[in-house]
């Protein structure tokens, strides 16, 4: 059976509520969601649940899919996305969001982010406050403008711009921090 067929099935057991549909649907895209997940979270545990919540989202509005406005991956993906905004918004709604220069920029030098594994990226990414971490991730991941991000996150493009030049900034000091090594 080809991978579009098998889509297809998977798509129409879950629109019927079938239990093992979902499981093999969760089970394909497990991995590649997990993966967008761990980018706008602190940890591994805050994954699994922004992951799971999506997938969750995804059982409950599977009806609404349509194969001709986006493939199965895009459908999820984005559903996936904004769940890690969803949870990022209940994690700012405890911190105060401040408004500064929109005009301060500080860049990364291309080849230190090149030299630096993708797990020790994403743990600097991580280190981040968790609106700051999702509009660097929602920027310079998923490629969308400040004023996309403004919208998604209900903060004003200055804002947006202020926390992309705070991820910037962060990362630079994380980056250049001396790691000391145990003998």
């Amino acid at each position: 059976m080809n991978n579009e067929q098998e889509n297809i099935d998977i798509i129409n057991g879950c629109k019927k509520g079938d239990r093992k549909a979902q499981e093999k649907l969760y089970k394909n895209y497990y991995r590649a969601m997990l993966t967008v997940c761990l980018r706008y979270t602190k940890n591994d545990e805050d994954a699994v649940e922004v992951l799971n919540n999506g997938f969750l989202k995804v059982f409950r509005n599977i009806q609404r899919y349509e194969s001709s406005q986006a493939s199965l991956y895009t459908w999820i993906r984005t559903i996936v996305v904004n769940s890690c905004l969803d949870f990022i918004k209940q994690k700012q709604k405890l911190e105060k969001v401040n408004e500064l220069n929109e005009d301060a920029e500080v860049h990364i030098a291309p080849d230190v982010i090149n030299k630096m594994k993708t797990a020790e990226l994403l743990d600097q990414v991580r280190r981040l406050a968790p609106a700051t971490q999702a509009v660097f991730n929602l920027y310079v991941i998923e490629g969308f403008s400040h004023k996309e991000i403004a919208q998604l996150l209900n903060i004003s493009e200055g804002t947006s711009k202020w926390h992309l030049s705070e991820a910037r900034k962060n990362l630079q000091q994380l980056i250049n921090q001396p790691k000391v090594k145990i003998s």
